[in-house]
């Protein structure tokens, strides 16, 4: 049975007749403003920030914003399904959380508290290389819940090799490959505080525990942590690699393989070319390139690229319901959620993660209905206003 997700709004008017009302906004938008007043100055800037002047992360919000939903009319909506077929997985709804490492900054229970919130709603977790936890530890708290990994390809291609068994162990179904971080982007929110966690050891849960990384190392980490720290800054990214060296990651696993990051058509194209599953359109929520083409802009030509060969996926911007909408209008089959989720994490552990989860999707349940839509598979560009993009 199709889950109900706008059913949310009524049991939250239903205990306000006790009194009791949310502990957390329930417009997304509004949980940035709420985290810079409980989160520190380093891990905010951590979360919020975007590389350069943050024009890149100004622009997705005002390419999904350009976009006005035209809602139809006098159209069967009362009974609605959001359930979607994604890389051969059947999720409740159009949304998976995308990867965001080292996020015990927020919260001491990190990402086993966001692999429960996921699990507990259905919504697959992308878990981060860089976590805080090690992947074993994230699969433990979500059971048998879908759950996909994001892997940064570094340099040594025997860590690789064993986070992608690893990872198949522990039950993670999609490969997720970051392209746009082969280095840190420009980032001055976290050069003006002078913060990086991984140089304290925050986001190498996966790599300290690795026994490929370990064996590269003179002395266990617990005996010299700095120089187990050394090692893997010169491991984490490699600028070096080209689309021939896919082969590798295709050798190594038998599920889907989707690239992050991809913002050009040709890009895609090469993807496909290459025996790859799907694409995430993204700019890293604006995180790496300063006056980068927005993702909501870019997204209908990857779509119309290769829409019919790949599954294309889309994030960096997405903060509601409505955004949602006008990702899957613009040619995405899902989208991944970011900051939102993590600022929910920060600011009530597990329970605001799943309250952020089922706000958008309440809304974007809601806005589906009110456009005339009982399915995602009806939205189409013909559902936004063309004149405004």
């Amino acid at each position: 049975m199709a889950k109900h997700w706008a059913d949310f709004q009524y049991e939250i008017y239903l205990n306000g007749m006790s009194g009791a009302v949310p502990r957390l906004p329930t417009d997304p938008t509004r949980l940035e403003e709420m985290a810079e007043h409980r989160l520190g100055p380093g891990p905010l800037g951590y979360v919020a920030g975007s590389a350069g002047d943050g024009s890149t992360a100004r622009a997705n919000r005002a390419a999904l914003a350009r976009r006005r939903i035209v809602p139809r009319m006098l159209r069967n909506v009362q009974e609605r399904d959001l359930s979607v077929q994604v890389l051969g997985r059947a999720l409740p709804a159009p949304l998976a959380l995308a990867p965001v490492g080292t996020i015990s900054i927020v919260h001491p229970d990190a990402e086993p508290a966001v692999a429960r919130a996921a699990a507990a709603q259905g919504v697959p977790y992308v878990l981060s290389s860089a976590s805080s936890t090690p992947m074993e530890q994230v699969a433990a708290a979500m059971g048998d819940a879908e759950r996909w990994f994001q892997l940064y390809w570094g340099k040594d291609r025997e860590v690789t090799r064993s986070f992608l068994g690893r990872a198949k162990a522990a039950g993670f179904t999609v490969l997720v490959v970051t392209l746009d971080t082969p280095i840190l982007g420009y980032r001055p929110r976290d050069l003006d505080q002078a913060y990086l966690p991984f140089l304290n050891g925050v986001g190498t849960a996966n790599y300290f525990t690795d026994p490929a990384f370990r064996a590269g190392l003179a002395k266990p980490v617990h005996e010299d942590p700095k120089a187990a720290v050394l090692h893997f800054l010169g491991l984490f990214g490699d600028a070096s690699h080209t689309w021939p060296d896919l082969a590798f990651l295709r050798e190594h696993w038998d599920g889907p393989i989707v690239l992050k990051g991809v913002l050009h058509p040709a890009d895609a194209r090469l993807a496909a070319d290459a025996g790859m599953d799907g694409v995430v359109v993204s700019n890293h929520g604006g995180r790496q390139v300063a006056g980068s083409v927005a993702a909501a802009d870019a997204l209908p030509r990857v779509a119309a690229a290769v829409g019919d060969r790949l599954t294309v996926l889309f994030d960096s911007g997405v903060r509601t319901g409505a955004d949602v909408f006008k990702a899957l209008a613009l040619g995405a089959r899902a989208v991944l959620l970011g900051r939102p989720y993590v600022y929910g994490l920060g600011l009530d552990g597990q329970p605001g993660v799943e309250h952020v989860i089922r706000c958008l999707l309440a809304e974007f349940d809601l806005t589906l209905a009110l456009s005339g839509h009982a399915t995602p598979a009806t939205v189409t560009a013909d559902d936004l206003d063309e004149a405004s993009v």
